[in-house]
């Protein structure tokens, strides 16, 4: 068994990991040591122990570090554990019980946005949301409730045309300045809202979770049925095209944020900042 003195030396450890883990490439031992302000000596002996335990690799010729195979194994058994999942189902049960709509938790895939789980109340409602459905990031709350916490390089590379943004109603953003608009303004008001962008007559209310360096893992989201009367606004070629009303259902946002945000603390994450560029 190991004693209380061997938890300093763990955690610094871990700690390596991270840097590894954050960096795009391999890193030379003296950036591990800078960043983590350790002496030089305590670096490359942790660095020794990790090597050992499979967990890091050791590329001589560049004189550099990176993440070992063991790393890859743990991860890929965090997937097959499904912990989203397990988190967020009994937070997305009693979500359901307080507000009696439908309710969600999607990631981010690409450009799109798939769900994972749904929990429907007593009385479901019928949406062609389920478990494994993918749609556009772009027009689904969660998805636009994740993107509003990417850097702007990040969304660019995602939608990088105008055939990047396709769409299911006449509603929803058509071209990256106005998804960019629409996420600042999203961001700042703390949630998002789709109405009738993905199917006519349902609205969704929705919030991201975030991990422990504070990016979007998940988002959990509310699908209520609302119907606005089309209010005309002129495309520029004679047709007129149905904008959504302005609802934006704050105190069920109240609702979708407390369980995002308890989800974030499950997970061992931080809230993303107010202020980051989308």
């Amino acid at each position: 068994m190991g004693s209380s003195s061997d938890v300093p030396a763990l955690r610094r450890g871990l700690a390596v990991l991270r840097v590894l883990a954050a960096r795009p490439g391999p890193v030379s031992a003296a950036v591990i040591a800078r960043e983590l302000e350790l002496p030089r000596s305590t670096t490359y002996h942790l660095l020794s122990e990790l090597i050992a335990a499979g967990f890091v690799t050791h590329l001589p010729e560049e004189r550099r570090y990176g993440l070992g195979v063991a790393t890859f194994e743990i991860g890929s058994a965090y997937l097959r554990h499904e912990p989203l999942e397990r988190l967020a189902g009994p937070l997305l049960r009693g979500l359901v019980d307080r507000v009696g709509h439908n309710a969600h938790l999607g990631v981010l895939h690409g450009s799109e946005l798939l769900y994972l789980v749904k929990e429907r109340p007593a009385q479901p409602q019928t949406l062609v949301t389920d478990v494994g459905v993918r749609l556009p990031a772009q027009l689904a709350a969660s998805g636009r409730a994740m993107l509003a916490h990417l850097p702007r390089v990040q969304v660019r590379a995602l939608f990088p045309r105008a055939e990047s943004f396709v769409l299911r109603t006449e509603r929803g953003p058509r071209d990256l300045p106005g998804l960019r608009r629409l996420l600042t303004r999203e961001r700042r008001r703390g949630w998002s809202v789709e109405d009738g962008e993905i199917t006519e007559g349902f609205a969704s209310v929705a919030c991201a979770a975030f991990d422990h360096g504070g990016r979007p893992a998940a988002a959990i989201s509310v699908t209520v049925r609302h119907h606005c009367a089309d209010l005309g606004a002129g495309s520029g070629d004679g047709r007129q095209l149905p904008e959504p009303c302005g609802h934006t259902w704050p105190e069920l946002a109240r609702l979708v944020r407390a369980t995002a945000d308890e989800l974030t603390n499950r997970i061992g994450g931080r809230p993303g900042e107010p202020d980051d560029p989308a």
